[in-house]
């Protein structure tokens, strides 16, 4: 029997993809990072930034062309998971164009006409909107549009955090059924920066568009933030700034995880601002790194 040259062409073609794609979620299955006692800096004099805000937490960064760390509190950023808010919105935006359930980031999702406590969320938005305004009604719409079975299949090819989905597609990343270590959100990005998640490379470039916040001379600061409730008993929330920072084209990947039982915790606020002395301190922003 013979076949068309443009029909073996095509199928060669799909074998590669999916031979790339398999590969990738190999890599995927080791640990995201590779922090170990022998690249590891503990640095104390952090802990003042923690102490001041009232608040308990870790902070990591790790310079990519060294391998080397800088930690506060490594037991919490190795050991410890929390749920990660809307930090998730990385993974359900790669998963969404992905699959085709977000065509590109200008794709509108219309405003259900529900008023929610944040002004940014009340009105039609696209993909690059909503994942700025970090717009939760949106990305449960694409969490739906996905389904429970495409969702748990890419969270096991990745195997982000505790991977299983035991609560509805729309809230599992908001309510404690899915966890990830800090250890887990910094090396997801590190390797989003790089390209090297089981995702189509335009794909991921979306995603770090979307993160890049700030970009001037001196540096390039791309990140994702995320909060949400720990503990709803005792009103212990939760709140991440996870990403990278680059001077001279040199990218470092950070992720700051604090969490406090403050009923009138200025979670928006603080974590920004302690991310940025934490960043200070340690030599950023003047272009010199």
């Amino acid at each position: 029997m013979l076949f068309a040259p443009k029909l073996i062409a095509a199928t060669f073609a799909k074998i590669l993809n999916q031979m790339r794609i398999f590969a990738c979620c190999l890599l995927s299955l080791v640990l995201f990072s590779a922090c170990s006692p022998n690249n590891v800096k503990e640095d104390k004099s952090l802990k003042k930034y923690f102490d001041e805000n009232k608040t308990d937490g870790c902070f990591a960064l790790m310079d990519n062309g060294t391998g080397r760390f800088t930690i506060y509190n490594l037991a919490r950023y190795r050991d410890s998971s929390y749920l990660p808010a809307s930090t998730f919105k990385i993974v359900n935006s790669l998963i969404g164009l992905q699959t085709g359930k977000i065509i590109n980031d200008s794709m509108v999702i219309k405003w259900d006409g529900i008023k929610r406590p944040f002004d940014s969320w009340n009105k039609d938005l696209t993909m690059y909107e909503a994942f700025r305004v970090s717009a939760v009604p949106y990305y449960q719409e694409v969490a739906r549009r996905i389904g429970k079975d495409t969702m748990q299949f890419w969270l096991d090819s990745l195997s982000y955090g505790t991977k299983k989905i035991t609560t509805a597609i729309d809230t599992f990343w908001l309510d404690n059924s899915l966890k990830i270590t800090p250890d887990e959100e910094l090396g997801l990005v590190k390797r989003l920066y790089f390209n090297q998640l089981p995702f189509f490379p335009t794909y991921q470039g979306v995603v770090k568009r979307a993160m890049l916040f700030e970009n001037n001379a001196n540096y390039r600061l791309g990140y994702k933030t995320g909060w949400g409730f720990w503990n709803e008993k005792t009103g212990k929330h939760i709140g991440w700034v996870v990403g990278w920072i680059e001077e001279n084209q040199h990218p470092y990947f950070f992720v700051l995880n604090i969490e406090s039982a403050d009923p009138d915790f200025d979670m928006p606020t603080i974590r920004m601002k302690m991310l940025k002395d934490i960043l200070k301190q340690l030599g950023f922003f003047e272009g010199r790194m």
